[in-house]
């Protein structure tokens, strides 16, 4: 039996939380697990705000739905504490410092990108981007790859994406249909990892503590009306002032749809952003892409946040009749909507059916397949990043159903190729972290650069 129902909202003042969730923005670098680690220490360790199991289950949900894990993870943990305007103050705080950063940054390289000394940086940035992403399939394999089959899941997922050109939505799909098939006949495909051992003073949301806002249909449809008319009004906006064809009603519906598709993280979408995005839209080139994930690896809040250096790029370039400034700003700002609201719609959505569904093995079958699609995902991401970054953009061969641009070996660029090196040396053998290993990686290519020519 769980304990009687009883509820979290307002379990804390709304200003004392929100202080507790800018100070969290302001540490979110390295990705979702320095950011759900930041969480953990804050929220779990130290305020005793909420249960470790509580915070591990919402994370499992988190993880199971499209878009950045550690934002609508403290969405729905600001709406265990607050409600609805707590997810919202903690899923905008979580996003904001970035959004600034990262806008500052993309204004930077569109003015300054083509200086010896900027190139010089990238020159570093770049081959670490790499080394980062291969973290990230180890990470991610040895935490979610606990069978054979869900091996060879990850395997075929890879070889579909990248040679065969099956589209990332429907590699994600057919992941989490072919993971619950596999939990049917296989019972030990997946195992709920051991709960921490919490010895701490009893946490203000307890482990079986459920929310007051029981979930019904009235206010389903209430949410999700609010939330699709919140989410696709700018889009409308932009429509009628800049007409259909424009580069921001292009960029907004293809944002949002991407926004759905996200399973598994940035690095999972952004082998399929980055082919829209560079071979169908032309909104950057291929080593452009790299460079913004360079950019927003350095700055706080998730990675997927480098959609929003995507859409400034394309729009400074592709203005239309405004100014390329304004437009590349409003593009930015457009696109960054896009992407964060059905973050907040998934989990004011779901959150109340999902804190009734806890050890539901189908769905812990379907999250593993998609775990395994991801790794594949994310190695498939890594072979596109290496090939713009570690040879010359002369000597190429097209050809594959990516249209990928096979190098011949003398284009190679032997100080990107030095340079990662470094960046795998150490983050797998000295155990840097992401951060760290970008300063390092950096000073290396301004140095290197900078040397090239004089």
């Amino acid at each position: 039996m769980t304990a009687p129902e009883k509820s979290t909202r307002d379990v804390i003042p709304l200003r004392v939380a929100a202080r507790a969730w800018f100070a969290i923005s302001l540490q979110t670098f390295g990705g979702p697990a320095g950011q759900i680690a930041v969480m953990q220490r804050t929220l779990v360790d130290e305020k005793r705000w909420i249960g470790q199991q509580r915070f591990l289950f919402a994370l499992s949900y988190c993880t199971l739905l499209p878009g950045p894990e550690a934002q609508q993870l403290a969405t729905y943990v600001g709406w265990l504490l607050n409600g609805v305007r707590g997810a919202l103050v903690a899923g905008l705080l979580f996003i904001l410092p970035g959004v600034v950063a990262l806008l500052v940054l993309s204004g930077v390289y569109v003015a300054f990108g083509d200086t010896t000394l900027v190139e010089s940086l990238f020159l570093g940035l770049a081959p670490a981007v790499i080394a980062i992403v291969l973290q990230a399939v180890v990470r991610v394999g040895r935490k979610g790859l606990g069978h054979p089959a869900l091996v060879a899941l990850a395997v075929v997922s890879f070889v579909a994406l990248t040679f065969f050109g099956v589209p990332f939505p429907a590699v994600v799909l057919a992941a989490a249909v072919i993971g619950w098939f596999l939990g049917r006949r296989i019972p030990t495909l997946t195992r709920a990892p051991r709960a921490a051992v919490d010895d701490g003073p009893p946490p203000l949301v307890s482990d079986d503590a459920l929310h007051a806002e029981r979930p019904s249909g009235r206010r389903s449809a209430l949410i999700l009306v609010i939330g699709l008319v919140v989410w696709f009004a700018p889009v409308a906006l932009a429509a009628l002032a800049f007409g259909r064809s424009s580069i921001f009603v292009d960029q907004g519906l293809f944002f949002s749809g991407a926004a759905v598709v996200t399973f598994g993280g940035a690095y999972a979408v952004l082998a399929y952003v980055a082919q829209q995005a560079v071979e169908v839209y032309g909104w950057l080139a291929p080593g452009e892409m790299v460079r913004g994930l360079a950019l927003a690896e350095t700055t706080p809040g998730p990675l997927i946040m480098v959609v929003q250096f995507v859409a400034f790029v394309g729009a400074y370039r592709a203005p239309g009749e405004l100014d390329p400034w304004v437009a590349a700003v409003i593009a930015a700002l457009l696109t960054t909507w896009v992407t964060f609201v059905p973050c907040f719609l998934f989990i004011l959505l779901g959150a109340p059916y999902v804190e009734r569904l806890r050890g539901n093995r189908d769905l812990a079958a379907a999250l593993a397949g998609i775990t395994a699609a991801v790794v594949g995902v994310i190695a498939s991401l890594a072979i596109f990043f290496a090939l713009h970054t570690l040879f010359d953009e002369t000597g190429r061969v097209t050809a594959g159903p990516l249209d990928l641009e096979y190098p011949h070996l003398a284009s190679l660029d032997w100080a990107s190729l030095a340079i990662t090196a470094l960046g795998c040396a150490l983050i797998f053998w000295r155990g840097w972290s992401v951060l760290r290993t970008l300063g390092a990686c950096a000073l290396a290519g301004v140095v290197i650069g900078l040397a090239l020519a004089a």
